[in-house]
């Protein structure tokens, strides 16, 4: 029987308890958090418990020795608490399938596993270890195959055993996984001695994480290694924010900041809790007598001055501004202006072309007629060496594009066409009528050196290159497009400078555009087809600060009024589910996509998405691994994989899993491509997705879900971006409190860059 609860919850200072059992079902892993909730069944007992903890990387069928605490929560009610655990070789025949069909070994999936255990039953992880030639005995199991097993178990085993280390300081088992891989070896000694390092160095690993570890490995708060890694936090957090500097004095509060906050919330004893909770969910821990002392901002101040002096930071002056930026960003941006400057200075390879009979020659072909801003536009094209094309929906880009492309083909020169996503190439590619790639891929970068192939010393072979949906392209992205682009080669940018900027530090587009540096044409003109469309002509009415309106036209833009967010869940539901694919005859998981402004809550994207996962796929056969997903869904990936040659934002669908090799495979357009049980984290329902992760593409029926919980969020900007990606269909859900206050909000996000005042001074630097 399991101990008896304590009412109302523990405290820190009651002993640990010890429960040991079998993992039946994991309800929820949290990649990045590490925070797991599983079914473990207790020896003696018939019905499963719940424990909750920093769990990922246990697998069902796998036995489980756990310390922690038995607590009654509010919600959820009882619940075993573990702080730490032990993993422990499985002792049923039953169990040891299961555990091996778990994905926990590279290359053998519950089909693979099945095999195994019939022949070798309770033997059969002795046997993996001891006398792996004998795998060979199992049918579907060569002596590659049987290779491969033995090296993943050897390389789990090694896992282990730094997990072991890294449990006792804190860290959770995907962690912990995360390091191994890119320190093999010498994962414990790094993590003994350099702990931030891991901040800089292990993806899914901040500050937060690497400083409770040096806490637990007794590095003091005052350490001039703890300073500096704050200071390097604080100002990759401006950079997420889309800074590429940030001002000394706002560095330096936002540095010491970070330092009290994860001081008090990781010092030793503060218990996993923290891992379940996002930031802006957590309460402040309240201080205590225990607490360390806030680090004093002169100290800070004193640190950034020595990370200058290393060159981990980089100044700058701006009059009496002091601004500091991370020297990547800093080299990027400096790049980017050099960049420009050098083909803007170089005479473009000559172009024999009479305009008016190249231009009346499209025309015919095409059966249009270009407006004056776009003839102006095909002329600079012809003219200049760099050219920036912007312009809202309906003013003519697409066909312009069209235009300058089949001209420079007419004349026999190379045009290479992409776009920051996966989505943005393959609609230039289809408007154009010939390949476009992403940048990346037109870039050919090479994940084993972590670099593109093109640059400088091997520039793209293109008399043309044409950057489409250039809004999005971020400063690091443009540095790399620059210096791939050969001297007497035109570029091109097109891109809607209203949308929402990239994701990545800087504002490109809207910087080179202000700094009046590149010749640049603004189509302002809503051609009269598209006037016909409502999905436009609200597009420019939300840019203008007006309301949109639902009538007149053709029958593509709805706003539909709810006040209450159940409400407009359950309508967002019928509208995909029923409503939509019933009127318009479209399929509710390849056509419609929903956009909302959060990732979190009733209408967020996340339980949007299980919801939209429950009515449309509610059979699909389970992704081990793939933390609730299943064959069929269609999905999302959220970081880029250079290797897979997939990136953030790129969506498809699951296509199917391979339970002998404990894989699944995703199609992406006409590509498919295969992930380990341990890369799925990569991937997420997409059901719904946040209006960031939807710029570069378009669909064919958009909804948007409108609250006021989503205050903070309705900004003009961010919804006309998200009406703008309905191509067919937008439907506004939602009240007209929050719709007012997205459409009138005047709020403009200035991001910290200098390539404008670069491009203006045409010097190397500010």
């Amino acid at each position: 029987m399991a101990p008896s609860l304590p009412q109302g919850g523990t405290t820190a200072t009651q002993p640990a308890e010890v429960v040991q059992g079998t993992v039946e079902r994991v309800v929820f892993a949290n990649g990045e958090s590490g925070w797991t909730v599983l079914r473990l069944l207790l020896p003696g007992q018939r019905d499963t418990v719940t424990a909750v903890g920093s769990l990922l990387g246990v697998q069902p069928g796998e036995r489980l020795r756990l310390s922690g605490r038995w607590v009654e929560d509010a919600k959820y009610g009882r619940q075993f608490r573990a702080e730490a655990y032990t993993s422990l070789q499985p002792a049923t025949v039953t169990g040891i399938e299961r555990y091996l069909g778990s994905g926990l070994v590279h290359g053998l999936g519950p089909g693979t596993a099945r095999r195994l255990v019939a022949k070798f039953g309770l033997e059969t992880l002795d046997v993996i270890e001891r006398a792996p030639e004998r795998l060979t005995e199992v049918e579907g199991v060569g002596p590659v195959r049987a290779a491969r097993i033995q090296a993943a178990w050897a390389e789990q085993k090694s896992i282990r055993e730094v997990m072991v280390f890294l449990q006792g300081h804190g860290l959770s088992p995907a962690l912990a996984v995360r390091i191994f891989r890119r320190y093999r070896e010498l994962a414990v000694r790094v993590v003994r001695e350099e702990p931030f390092r891991l901040a800089e160095e292990v993806s899914g690993i901040g500050f937060r994480t690497a400083d409770r570890l040096a806490a637990r490995l007794g590095i003091p708060p005052d350490s001039p290694a703890r300073i500096q890694a704050g200071i390097v936090h604080a100002a990759n957090r401006f950079a997420d924010d889309g800074h590429v500097f940030a001002v000394q004095e706002a560095l330096l509060s936002a540095a010491t900041a970070a330092l009290a906050e994860a001081a008090g919330r990781d010092r030793p004893g503060a218990g996993p809790e923290g891992d379940e909770a996002t930031d802006a969910e957590r309460p402040e821990p309240p201080a205590g007598p225990g607490d360390p002392p806030p680090v004093p901002r002169e100290a800070v101040a004193a640190e950034v001055a020595a990370l200058v002096r290393s060159g981990r930071l980089v100044e700058t002056h701006a009059g009496s501004e002091v601004r500091l930026a991370l020297p990547a960003l800093d080299a990027a941006e400096r790049g980017v202006a050099a960049g420009l400057r050098r083909l803007l200075g170089h005479p473009a390879a000559p172009l024999d072309v009479d305009v008016d009979r190249a231009l009346a020659w499209y025309q015919e072909r095409r059966g249009v007629a270009l407006a004056p801003l776009q003839r102006g536009a095909v002329e600079a094209a012809l003219r200049e060496t760099v050219l920036v094309v912007t312009g809202g929906p309906g003013t003519g880009k697409t066909t312009l594009v069209q235009a300058i492309v089949e001209i420079f083909a007419r004349k026999g020169r190379r045009v290479a066409l992409c776009a920051p996503t996966g989505r943005a190439a393959q609609r230039l590619g289809e408007a154009a009528g010939r390949e476009a790639k992403t940048i990346h891929r037109l870039l050919e970068f090479d994940p084993q050196h972590g670099r593109f192939v093109r640059d400088d010393r091997r520039p793209l072979e293109a008399d043309l290159v044409v950057a489409d949906e250039a809004s999005m392209i971020d400063v690091v992205l443009m540095n790399n497009l620059c210096k791939a682009t050969a001297a007497g080669t035109r570029l091109l940018l097109v891109g809607d400078a209203d949308q929402l900027p990239s994701v990545g530090p800087g504002n490109v587009l809207a910087d080179v555009l202000a700094s009046g540096a590149v010749p640049a044409v603004r189509l302002t003109e809503v051609f009269r087809q598209a006037q016909e469309s409502r999905i436009i002509v609200n597009a420019h009415r939300i840019h203008a600060g007006r309301f949109p309106v639902a009538t007149g036209g053709r029958e593509d833009f709805f706003w539909i009024r709810k006040e209450e967010p159940e409400d407009i869940l359950a309508l967002c539901k019928r509208l995909v589910t029923a409503d939509i694919p019933r009127r318009f005859g479209l399929d509710p998981r390849t056509d419609i996509q929903v956009l909302t402004p959060m990732r979190r809550g009733l209408l967020g994207a996340g339980n949007l998405n299980t919801e939209l996962q429950a009515l449309l796929n509610p059979r699909g056969a389970p992704v081990r691994g793939g933390h609730g997903l299943r064959v069929g869904d269609k999905v999302m990936q959220v970081e880029n994989d250079y290797e897979r040659d997939v990136y953030n934002g790129d969506v498809g669908n699951v296509a199917d899993v391979d339970e002998d090799e404990g894989t699944a495979s995703v199609r992406f357009g006409p590509r498919t491509v295969r992930y380990d049980a341990r890369d799925l984290d990569a991937l997420q329902l997409a059901y719904a997705c946040s209006v960031h992760k939807a710029q570069g593409s378009e669909y064919p029926a958009v909804v948007i879900p409108l609250h006021t919980q989503h205050y903070m969020l309705l900004q003009r900007r961010l919804l006309y971006t998200a009406v703008t990606r309905g191509r067919r269909l937008v439907v506004l859900v939602g009240s007209p409190r929050a719709l007012a206050i997205a459409v009138r909000d005047r709020r403009q996000v200035t991001r910290n860059t200098q390539l404008a005042l670069r491009l203006r001074e045409g010097a190397s630097g500010a």
